[in-house]
């Protein structure tokens, strides 16, 4: 029904407007002309320009054949022009909302994508190639891989053999200094002969599992931060099934970041803590900002500054991810969730692979079958695929509440473990990071937050997406670049990004040294853990190696 109700409104909203529709169509007449006309040269053996060109980010016809070869060539644009005319179209479709025509847009794409000729074997002059090369080799380690991908149940991106969590990811050594049912906490070893006497304290979204941030050392924002003297902790959440599934958001709040709050200030002796929520642990941490602010009192919160990555607090436009996310999707989603008790990891994990469905599916499918190309070892990927579950009634909530009523933005539509919520009640510093090609947290709408909060804001715009803009460490010469400047409340993400001072580099640095003079006295380290909180195993725990 998410599928089929949006493609039927916009072939009947055209139906609707059948002057438009002649529009469009003499449009289409005039470039299937001129295609002709291109198809006629190049057959002739005659030089002429493309008629349309692949979108910048479509690496489907790189390989020279597509152009060098006159057949293969005009193959390519036919696909284009028609694949083109059609999402232009329904871009514009008449008598629709914003919305709808992006819903009808999303859907025949991913058909479009799915009928991409670089998808076929006897439409894939690449993949022809390598079969003669290999004498027929290429095609028998693609029918390998699909058997492996079959087994698996799902289209592997790397090769899940070439990682172990605590061998060559998740390494920074530290210790598990508290357990529940929905968390274990991780207090990291001090690399340094001075800490910083506020603690640092990380919480990770459970969508999916906390080493992101630990990757390796060379990646590692763990690492950097330890090793630029700060004293870590971070939330590593439970993996839940169906005995979970009446776990709140409350509890995630309370018994999760407030409890990773104060075993913080316990083992380092600070009143008070530096704290960091990514995406989804970043809409957390706001709602729990807004939280401890009343629960607390302004003058007794134990979080001094908050920090937030790629994080939506305003949930209007979510970007691509809201063809999803409607009363009857969510409806149907939830009584799902309702039989299981959960969400299982590797479904949502679907829905985010088809919203990028050339890169992140069948790129694989073309390469791993057709090329028959062994998966990349790359550990981003991996942990991609190491997926988690959600409980049911607190992702019922959350969708509910954040997506469909948008409601952490209206001054206390919502109640959280007995407070109302609103965000005009943090009056905390902050440090916002947002990417720009980020597809989960479109960055002008992560802007939204600076314009809800009473603290200070420093913005950041790093380049990359959801996660290479926030694992970007700083290296030499400089991969990446960033925009940053403070941000007033009544900023737009526009305004804001005219005068924002251009950076090449990582923002890791940028954001230490606004870190630094909030996070007090360097001094001797804290001791790992106390009577209260005593360390039960090294880290990366137990609660990691769920599956």
């Amino acid at each position: 029904m998410g599928v089929a109700v949006p493609l039927m409104h916009a072939q009947l909203a055209w139906m609707m407007h059948p002057q438009e529709l002649a529009e469009t169509a003499a449009q289409f007449s005039s470039k299937m002309l001129a295609l002709h006309w291109h198809s006629w040269l190049r057959a002739f053996g005659m030089r002429s320009e493309d008629v349309e060109s692949p979108n910048p980010d479509d690496t489907r016809f790189v390989d020279p054949i597509w152009t060098e070869s006159a057949s293969w060539d005009i193959a390519k644009e036919w696909y284009l022009v028609s694949t083109h005319h059609i999402q232009d179209m329904l871009y514009a479709t008449p008598g629709l909302s914003g919305r709808e025509r992006r819903r009808a847009a999303f859907w025949w794409r991913k058909w479009l994508n799915a009928m991409a000729p670089t998808n076929f074997l006897l439409t894939n002059p690449v993949a022809i190639r390598k079969a003669v090369e290999s004498n027929g080799d290429s095609l028998i380690r693609g029918v390998q891989n699909f058997l492996a991908d079959l087994q698996a149940g799902t289209i592997r991106m790397t090769n899940p053999d070439d990682f172990q969590i605590g061998r060559n990811l998740a390494m920074t050594p530290g210790k598990v200094v508290f357990r529940n049912h929905l968390l274990e906490i991780i207090h990291y070893a001090p690399s340094q002969a001075n800490v910083h006497a506020v603690p640092l304290v990380i919480i990770t979204p459970w969508i999916n599992k906390f080493y992101i941030l630990d990757l390796n050392p060379r990646k590692s924002m763990v690492k950097y931060l330890v090793d630029q003297g700060f004293d870590v902790f971070i939330t590593s959440w439970k993996n839940p099934d169906e005995r979970l599934r009446a776990v709140t958001f409350d509890d995630y709040l309370t018994e999760g970041i407030d409890r990773i709050v104060s075993v913080a200030c316990s083992i380092s002796g600070s009143a008070t803590v530096n704290a960091v929520g990514y995406c989804i642990g970043g809409a957390a941490l706001a709602t729990y900002m807004a939280w401890a602010n009343r629960h607390y009192g302004h003058d007794n919160v134990p979080v001094a500054s908050a920090t937030f990555f790629t994080t939506l607090t305003d949930y209007h436009s979510p970007g691509d991810i809201e063809v999803f996310l409607d009363e009857s999707s969510i409806g149907w989603l939830s009584k799902a969730m309702d039989r299981k008790g959960y969400l299982d990891g590797r479904e949502m994990a679907a829905a985010f692979r088809l919203l990028r469905s050339n890169s992140l599916i069948w790129h694989y499918v073309v390469h791993g079958y057709l090329y028959g190309e062994t998966p990349p070892s790359f550990d981003v990927l991996y942990w991609n695929m190491d997926t988690t579950r959600m409980p049911a009634t607190m992702h019922k909530w959350y969708l509910q509440e954040f997506y469909l009523h948008n409601a952490l933005i209206k001054k206390d539509a919502l109640t959280v473990a007995g407070a109302p919520i609103d965000l005009e009640q943090v009056v905390q510093p902050i440090y916002a990071v947002a990417a720009a090609d980020d597809h989960i947290a479109p960055w002008k709408q992560a802007f939204r937050l600076n314009n809800f909060v009473a603290g200070s804001t420093r913005f950041v715009l790093s380049s990359s997406g959801h996660i290479l803009g926030i694992i970007n460490p700083p290296v030499r010469p400089p991969k990446r670049e960033y925009w940053v400047a403070e941000s007033a409340r009544h900023d737009s993400a526009d305004s804001w990004r005219e005068r924002a001072e251009f950076r090449s580099g990582s923002w890791w640095e940028d954001w230490i040294s606004w870190l630094r003079p909030l996070s007090g006295k360097a001094g001797k380290p804290p001791a790992m853990a106390n009577i209260t909180y005593p360390a039960l195993i090294d880290a990366p725990g137990s609660y990691v190696l769920e599956r």
